[in-house]
């Protein structure tokens, strides 16, 4: 199944590469992109469900609430892949949508914001 990238996670991307230039350590960055390219997306396009349902996830604020039952259709299809030091949330339809990345200390994703350019 083909991958793609939403303008959100090549947002999430940069965030993190501009996190780590300002660091002073972009190794940090060229590892992630190395994940990534394997074994991260050549995983999501021979095995798309594999990763965990992100609805498992209880909601922890009224906003959060609000979020997913608007959501709801979509939000039940998300999945999360777990990396070493990041979470990758993708969605699995006619390809593997890369929604959102994040480091593992990071607070929440915009779920209103990750559809596809919409």
């Amino acid at each position: 199944m083909r991958v793609r990238f939403t303008d959100n996670f090549l947002a999430n991307l940069q965030d993190i590469d501009d996190f780590w230039q300002t660091n002073n350590f972009p190794q940090a960055y060229d590892r992630l992109l190395d994940s990534l390219n394997d074994p991260v997306i050549p995983n999501l396009e021979r095995y798309p469900e594999m990763g965990r349902l992100f609805a498992l996830h209880s909601p922890e604020s009224v906003e959060a609430m609000s979020v997913t039952e608007r959501l709801a259709d979509r939000y039940l299809a998300i999945r999360e892949y777990i990396m070493e030091d990041y979470l990758l949330l993708y969605l699995p339809t006619d390809a593997v949508y890369l929604l959102a990345i994040k480091h593992h200390q990071q607070l929440s994703y915009d779920l209103a914001g990750l559809w596809l350019n919409s």
